[in-house]
């Protein structure tokens, strides 16, 4: 019998989730994987070490709408009645957007919050039944660096990720009392797909003034193939938290993220503590007692 843990992981057929999803079944658990295109999940999956066709029982792929709560409950469902439970759940689907609030149509904008929020979100609202059923499970939410430390030309991207950081961190207190653990997860740049056209996106009607923007854009995409990140790597670290009875409610990951997480701290303190004689006067003034 194996009481290994059951892994529900979105967005699996590229990146970080297929990465993470081979290691899985490598290992031995048990995996629900979601993609939008299940041929696409199964053919990559299966090019891995072996994993596909060898995982047997161990691996269910399933084509799953984010943008569809039914699609998503019954991906869970499905999940469930098949394993019968649900262990750790990984929000990992996602892309890229870059350009400026100007330029970005309030189409484009949505649809970037979509998939990395409002879909994670989804998730987590149809899982939590199950977990909190359980009384036990790991919510792994994967936002980025860009999150906490945005860069240029990536406004929109950053407030998504942003947001994924923040629902974390207030979700883990909500559920701490029910034995359920939350994780927010801010990789820096890991060599995937996340730098290509399937997993990036650019302002559809740019705008010339903005030549600092597109230096950014193209600093960026110089680095396809050459990020600092191990995609493997990043995936046993995912199980390592999973498999921690105190895993840290945000977890910079990668030695670039760390360096603009601690420089942006760092930046914030300065701040904080010059405009702290404005912060202070705006309190009510109580008289003094003669």
């Amino acid at each position: 019998m194996n009481n290994k843990k059951v892994w529900y992981v979105t967005g699996a057929s590229k990146g970080l989730g297929l990465a993470l999803v081979r290691l899985l079944l490598e290992q031995g658990y048990r995996v629900a994987a979601t993609s939008r295109d299940l041929t696409a999940l199964t053919q990559s999956v299966g090019a891995g070490r072996g994993a596909g066709t060898g995982a047997g029982d161990s691996f269910l792929p399933l084509e799953t709408d984010l943008t569809s709560d039914s699609s998503i409950a019954d991906s869970l469902k499905k999940t469930h009645d098949t394993f019968g439970r649900i262990d750790v759940i990984v929000n990992n689907a996602g892309y890229g957007i870059g350009g400026t609030l100007e330029e970005l149509s309030a189409e484009e904008v949505a649809g970037n919050f979509d998939i990395n929020v409002f879909a994670t979100i989804r998730v987590i609202q149809k899982a939590m039944p199950y977990l909190r059923t359980q009384r036990s499970g790991h919510i792994l939410n994967i936002s980025s660096i860009a999150g906490f430390a945005g860069a240029t030309g990536w406004a929109v991207y950053a407030a998504a990720k942003a947001s994924v950081i923040a629902l974390s961190e207030v979700l883990a207190q909500d559920v701490a009392s029910l034995g359920i653990k939350v994780t927010a997860i801010a990789p820096g740049a890991f060599r995937t797909q996340f730098l290509s056209a399937d997993s990036l996106a650019f302002a559809k009607n740019p705008i010339d003034d903005y030549t600092d923007v597109r230096a950014s854009h193209q600093r960026y995409l110089a680095m396809d193939g050459k990020q600092i990140g191990d995609p493997e790597k990043a995936a046993a670290v995912f199980i390592r938290l999973a498999e921690n009875p105190t895993p840290p409610t945000l977890l910079f990951l990668g030695s670039d993220a760390y360096n603009r997480a601690i420089a942006k701290c760092a930046d914030l303190r300065d701040q904080i503590e010059t405009w702290k004689p404005v912060s202070f006067s705006s309190q009510i003034s109580e008289p003094q007692l003669s």
